[in-house]
C-alpha cells in the first residue's frame, strides 16, 4: 500500500514539475546548472548507471545513498528558510499600505494648501488690479489700462466656480463696469476726434487714440467694429459727395478719378493715421473694401439711369480700369477683410492644347500657337469682382457688339473669298487651310478670354451661343457654299445619288482648279472641326461649374465633319465619272463571243490613265490630312467597277476569265493606289489594302460563280453561297443574268437558292443574312496564280 501512495506521489510530483519550454528556459537563464538532477529531461536509470557504471561500484553504494541524503537535507533546510522567510512578508506590507496613506494625505494636504496660497494671491491681484483700473479708466491712462484689463480679466477666469461667494461676484460685476464705461468713453473720444461731416474737426489722430485701440482689443468685439465702422465711413464721406450719381464725374467716361481719388485717400491715411491703429486691424484694407462695395452700389445705379448711353467701348474701357484697380488690389493687400474669400485651387496641369492666352498692357491678345502647351494659372484674385460685378447685368451689350462683328466677319469673308477665287493649282496654297479659318477662330479666342475677364457666368453661355451661330455660318457660307457644284450635288449629296451611274458625259466632272478648291475646303473643315473641339474645352474651362453642362459644340462639329464627308464624296465622284467611260465600255463588250484570253483589256488601261491622272492630284493636296486622302482611296472606284460588272452579260467561260484578268490587274493597281505616281514608295495603310482586298475579291468571286457549270444545280447553288457568302436573291439573280441563264431556269435556281440558304440563328433579323468567313487574301493569291498558270497554258 505505501508502495502505491509512494508512486502516485511521484506522478503528480512529476505533474506538478512537467514545466513549459519558456519557463523552462527562464530557469535556466537564471539558475544556469551543469546538475544532472537539474535537467528538464532528467532519466533516473541513466543516472544511476552513471553512478554505478560496472557492478565493482556498487561497493560504494552507501557512501552514494548518504551523499544524497545529505544532499536532500540541505534543499530541505532551503526551502524551510524561504517558507519561514515569507511568514512576515503580510505584515510588512500592511505596514508599508499605512506609510503610504500617511503620504497621501500629506500630499493632498500639500496640494489644497498650495491652492489656497494660489488662490490668495490671485484674489489678492484681482482685488488691486480692480481698483488701479476704475482710477486709470478716470484718467483715461489707456496705455496702462490695455495691458492691465487684459491681466484681470485672465485672473478673473480662475474665480469662475467661486461666484457663488459675494466677494468674489462684486469684484466681477465691477470689471464688467470698468469694460462697459471703457467702451463708452472710447467711443466718445473718437467722436470727439473724428466728428460727423460738417462739424469742424478736432483733435485727429493721437497717441491717446492709438493706446484706446489697444484697449478696444480687450473689451467686447462690437466695440471694435463700432470704431472700425464709423471711423471708415467719415473717412469715405468726401467720396459720397464727389462722385454723387447726379456729378458728371459719376459716369463711366470718368471712372478713374474714382481710383485716383481713393489711391491718395489710402496715402493720406498711411501717413496720418497708419500708426493710430494696430496693424492686425487691417485698416487701409478695410477703407480699400468699403471704398469698392460703395463704387459697386453707386456704378450699378448710375448704370441703370442711363442704360441707354452705354456703348460697348465705353463699357469695355470702364471694365478694362475696374479690374486693373482691382488687380492691384490684390497685390496691396490679402484679401484678409472680405468675408465670402475662397481659398484659390492649387494650378492643375492640362492637357488641353488650346491656348491659354493672354492680354497684353493694352488689351491686346498675344497670339501663341495652338500646340504649346497650357501654362499654370495664377491663383485667383480675392477681389475679382469686388466692383466689376456690376457690369455683369450690362454685357448683353458686349454680346451684341460681338454678334454684329463676327457678322460683318463672315460677310468680308464672303466677299474676299469671291474677290480672290479659290487657291490657284500648282501653288502653295494649293489644298492648304483656308486663312480666313485662322482669322475666325482667333478671334473667337480673343472674345473668350475678354468675357472671361468680365464674367464667367451667363455672359459666358450667351457668347458661346454666337460662337455656334457663326461656326455654323462658316461652314455654310464659307465651306460647303464654296464646294463646285454638280449636276447630282444640286439638290443635296447623298450617298444613293453618288452611286448612281451616268453615262459618258452626262456626269460633270472637275478641272484641276476645282480639285484643289475641294481640297482646300476639306482641309479647312478638318481644321476647324479640331479647333471647335478644342474651344469647347476652354470655353468648359472658363465658365463656372454649374454652367459646364450647358456649352455644347456637338452640332457644330457635326457640321464640319459632313463637310468633309461631302468634300470625300465629291473627289470620289470626280474619279468615278472619269472612269465611267471606260467602265461603260467594258459593260458593253460582247463578253459571249471573247474567243480568246490576252493581255489586260483596253478598258482597264483607261482606268489606270485615268486614276494616274487624278489621285496624284488630290494626294499631293491632301498632304496634311492623309487619313482622308486614305478616306477617298477607300470610298473610290470599288462599288462602281462592281456595278458595271453585273452589266455584263451574257459572259462566256473565256470572257470570264479575261474579266478575271482584268479584275486582278485593277486589284494590283487599286493597292498601289495610295502612292501611285508618287517618288516616293510609302506602304499603304492595313485599313485600306484589307477594304480593297476584300472589294475586289468579291468581284473576283462573282467571276468565278460565273465560270463554274450550273449543272447540276445544288452544287452551283452551294458554290456560290460557300463563295460570296451573299444571302440577297437580287445578287444571285445578277450572276445568273450573267451566265446567261433563261427566266425559266433561274425560277427554279432561285427557289432552289432559297432553300439552300443557312437558317439564321434565333433572335436575329428575318432578313437574308450570311456570315460566312471570307477567304484570306493569300488564299485568294493563290488562287488567282493558278488561274493564271491555267491561262497560259491555253495559250
Amino acid at each position: 500500500m505505501m508502495e502505491e501512495e509512494e508512486l502516485e506521489f511521484s506522478e503528480d510530483l512529476e505533474a506538478i514539475l512537467n514545466l513549459t519550454p519558456e519557463v523552462q528556459l527562464a530557469i535556466e537563464q537564471v539558475f544556469p546548472s551543469q546538475d544532472p538532477l537539474d535537467r528538464a529531461d532528467f532519466n533516473a536509470v541513466e543516472y544511476i548507471n552513471t553512478l554505478f557504471p560496472t557492478e565493482q561500484s556498487l561497493a560504494n553504494i552507501d557512501d552514494v545513498v548518504n551523499k544524497i541524503r545529505l544532499k536532500i537535507r540541505r534543499l530541505d533546510d532551503n526551502i524551510r528558510m524561504v517558507v519561514r522567510g515569507q511568514t512576515n512578508v503580510g505584515q510588512d506590507g500592511r505596514q508599508v499600505k499605512e506609510i503610504t496613506r500617511d503620504i497621501k494625505q500629506l500630499d493632498h494636504a500639500k496640494r489644497h494648501l498650495t491652492t489656497s496660497i494660489t488662490t490668495l494671491n490671485h484674489l489678492h491681484m484681482l482685488a488691486g488690479g480692480v481698483d488701479s483700473l476704475e482710477a486709470m479708466t478716470r484718467r483715461r491712462q489707456y496705455g496702462e489700462v490695455a495691458n492691465l484689463l487684459q491681466g484681470v480679466v485672465n485672473v478673473l477666469e480662475h474665480f469662475h466656480k467661486y461666484m457663488g461667494i459675494p466677494q468674489i461676484r462684486q469684484l466681477s460685476e465691477r470689471v464688467k463696469a470698468a469694460q462697459s464705461e471703457l467702451g463708452t468713453q472710447i467711443m466718445a473720444d473718437f467722436e470727439e476726434a473724428f466728428p460727423a461731416q460738417g462739424s469742424k474737426r478736432a483733435g485727429g489722430p493721437s497717441n491717446v487714440l492709438r493706446d484706446a485701440c489697444l484697449v478696444a482689443n480687450v473689451l467686447d468685439p462690437r466695440i471694435k467694429q463700432e470704431i472700425i465702422k464709423k471711423f471708415i465711413r467719415q473717412h469715405l464721406s468726401e467720396y459720397m459727395v464727389l462722385f454723387q450719381e447726379n456729378q458728371d464725374v459719376a459716369w463711366l467716361d470718368k471712372i478713374d478719378r474714382r481710383y485716383a481719388w481713393i489711391k491718395r485717400q489710402l496715402v493720406d491715411y498711411e501717413e496720418k493715421y497708419g500708426r493710430m491703429f494696430p496693424e492686425e486691424w487691417c485698416m487701409t484694407e478695410r477703407i480699400a473694401v468699403e471704398f469698392c462695395h460703395i463704387t459697386r452700389t453707386e456704378l450699378a445705379k448710375v448704370m441703370r439711369t442711363r442704360a441707354k448711353e452705354i456703348e460697348v467701348k465705353l463699357l469695355l474701357f470702364a471694365i478694362q480700369r475696374t479690374t486693373n484697380f482691382e488687380g492691384l488690389l490684390a497685390k496691396r493687400f490679402s484679401g484678409c477683410t472680405l468675408t465670402d474669400v475662397k481659398k484659390p485651387e492649387p494650378p492643375l496641369e492640362s492637357t488641353n492644347p488650346f491656348l491659354e492666352d493672354e492680354v497684353g498692357d493694352d488689351g491686346s491678345e498675344i497670339e501663341e500657337d495652338l500646340d504649346r502647351p497650357k501654362k499654370h494659372k495664377a491663383p485667383d484674385n480675392p477681389f475679382h469682382g469686388i466692383i466689376s460685378k456690376c457690369f455683369e447685368p450690362h454685357l448683353y451689350v458686349y454680346i451684341e457688339s460681338q454678334d454684329k462683328n463676327l457678322g460683318e466677319m463672315i460677310d468680308r469673308f464672303v466677299s474676299d473669298f469671291r474677290a480672290q477665287g479659290p487657291p490657284k493649282a500648282g501653288t502653295e496654297d494649293g489644298g492648304a487651310v483656308l486663312p480666313s479659318c485662322a482669322d475666325l477662330f482667333v478671334y473667337y479666342k480673343k472674345c473668350m478670354v475678354q468675357c472671361s475677364q468680365l464674367s464667367t457666368g451667363e455672359p459666358m453661355i450667351a457668347l458661346t451661343t454666337i460662337f455656334q451661330k457663326y461656326l455654323r455660318e462658316y461652314a455654310w457660307k464659307i465651306l460647303s457654299g464654296n464646294l463646285p457644284k454638280t449636276s447630282s450635288n444640286s439638290g443635296g449629296l447623298t450617298i444613293k445619288s453618288l452611286l448612281q451611274e451616268k453615262e459618258g458625259s452626262e456626269a460633270a466632272k472637275f478641272n484641276v482648279e476645282e480639285l484643289c478648291l475641294i481640297c482646300s475646303i476639306l482641309s479647312t473643315a478638318e481644321y476647324c472641326l479640331a479647333t471647335t473641339q478644342q474651344l469647347e474645352e476652354k470655353l468648359k474651362e472658363k465658365v463656372d461649374k454649374t454652367l459646364v453642362e450647358r456649352i455644347n459644340l456637338t452640332g457644330e462639329m457635326d457640321t464640319f465633319s459632313n463637310v468633309i464627308s461631302n468634300s470625300i464624296q465629291l473627289l470620289v465622284q470626280d474619279l468615278d465619272a472619269a472612269c465611267d467611260p471606260a467602265l461603260t465600255a467594258m459593260s458593253k463588250m460582247p463578253w459571249q463571243s471573247v474567243e480568246h484570253v490576252g493581255d489586260q483589256s483596253p478598258y482597264v488601261t483607261s482606268v489606270i490613265m485615268h486614276i494616274k491622272q487624278n489621285v496624284p492630284i488630290i494626294r499631293g493636296n491632301l498632304a496634311s490630312t492623309r487619313k482622308y486622302f486614305t478616306q477617298f482611296c477607300i470610298n473610290s472606284f470599288i462599288p462602281k467597277f462592281i456595278n458595271h460588272l453585273f452589266r455584263c452579260k451574257p459572259i462566256s467561260m473565256v470572257g470570264a476569265e479575261q474579266l478575271l484578268l482584268d479584275t486582278h490587274s485593277l486589284k494590283t493597281v487599286l493597292l498601289d493606289l495610295p502612292s501611285i505616281g508618287s517618288q516616293v514608295v510609302r506602304k499603304a495603310p492595313a485599313s485600306y489594302t484589307k477594304i480593297v482586298v476584300k472589294g475586289m475579291t468579291r468581284a473576283e468571286m462573282i467571276l468565278k460563280v460565273v465560270m463554274a457549270p450550273h449543272e447540276p444545280s445544288v452544287v452551283f447553288v452551294d458554290n456560290y453561297i460557300k463563295l460570296l457568302a451573299d444571302g440577297n436573291p437580287e445578287t444571285f439573280q445578277k450572276t445568273l443574268d450573267m451566265k446567261g441563264l433563261k427566266r425559266s431556269e433561274q425560277s427554279s435556281m432561285l427557289e432552289l437558292f432559297r432553300q439552300r440558304l443557312p437558317t439564321p440563328p434565333s433572335g436575329a433579323d428575318g432578313g437574308p443574312s450570311l456570315s460566312f468567313s471570307t477567304p484570306t487574301p493569300e488564299q485568294e493569291n493563290s488562287r488567282i496564280r493558278k488561274l493564271e498558270k491555267l491561262i497560259k497554258k491555253r495559250l
